[in-house]
């Protein structure tokens, strides 16, 4: 008997050699509504929303070779037998630490370039990063991918044996870490939109740091369940990546909160004069 969780298989439809695939269903599906998202916020906030769509586009884009670029180099045994294997992303294997890095980065230099406001843009993205990334996990769940180690929990996931890893095929349920994973993403976007950023988003960039940050945090513990980690010796990278943006988003957010918010009064122009004014006098 089948577990809560069965996928129905990864292939909607077949044209000929033309497969439809529920994992680009599901990214495209992911990308079109964090578009969306991030639009209509950047018009609330009367940022240039055009522009920070344009710049988020081409950072999706990178983000997308980055991730690809992650996977292929943490899991080269594979990929240098089989190079044929390394543009079927259609298969899936996008890891989304080197996503992270990649995308943000290069989006932030093109807003910039642009004359986008990049910390503004940054938080206006963020919403939509994680909502997106809540709806792209289920594509793991069609392609059988990025499932834990055996359970028999209530909501078990059922693998097929071809997914299996080898000293594992007599087992049937896994734990469903892309479930857990798409769950903690959506209450992330909802602690976003609902608590942080009412209480800190006039700091630009506090937003998309305390992402970077409450993600990190998810991603640290559901990885020790994960059966497909890579590891340098002992140690998960999947793990250490999410230490490392916990340090990275603590750091980030004390220098947010700790720069004038955009409540707060302009300084006053320097008159030049003024009692106890010290400093050295002018030539002449």
């Amino acid at each position: 008997m089948l577990g809560v969780f069965a996928s129905p298989g990864a292939i909607v439809l077949e044209l000929g050699p033309l497969q439809i695939r529920w994992y680009g269903i599901l990214m495209a599906t992911a990308i079109l509504v964090g578009f969306w998202l991030a639009h209509r916020r950047a018009v609330q906030e009367g940022l240039p929303a055009d522009d920070i769509i344009r710049a988020a586009q081409w950072g999706t884009v990178a983000g997308l070779v980055g991730a690809r670029l992650y996977e292929v180099v943490f899991n080269w045994d594979y990929y240098g037998r089989f190079p044929g294997k390394i543009i079927a992303v259609w298969e899936g294997g996008l890891a989304m630490h080197g996503g992270l890095i990649v995308g943000p980065l290069v989006g932030a230099l093109l807003a910039s370039k642009w004359g986008v406001p990049v910390l503004r843009a940054l938080d206006v993205i963020a919403p939509s990063m994680i909502l997106g990334q809540a709806i792209g996990r289920w594509g793991n769940f069609f392609n059988e991918e990025a499932f834990g180690a055996p359970t028999d929990l209530p909501w078990k996931l059922y693998i097929s044996p071809p997914h299996r890893p080898p000293e594992l095929r007599q087992l049937d349920f896994f734990h469903p870490t892309f479930l857990y994973e798409s769950l903690w993403n959506l209450l992330v976007f909802v602690a976003l939109v609902r608590w942080i950023r009412p209480r800190v988003g006039r700091h630009p960039s506090a937003v998309f740091f305390a992402y970077i940050g409450l993600y990190s945090v998810g991603r640290l513990f559901i990885e020790a369940l994960r059966l497909d980690s890579f590891w340098i010796g002992p140690l998960r990278v999947g793990q250490l990546a999410s230490v490392a943006g916990v340090l990275v988003a603590g750091a980030g957010l004390r220098w947010a909160l700790r720069r004038p918010s955009l409540d707060a009064p302009p300084p006053a122009p320097a008159t030049g004069r003024g009692r106890g004014r010290r400093g050295r006098r002018p030539p002449g």
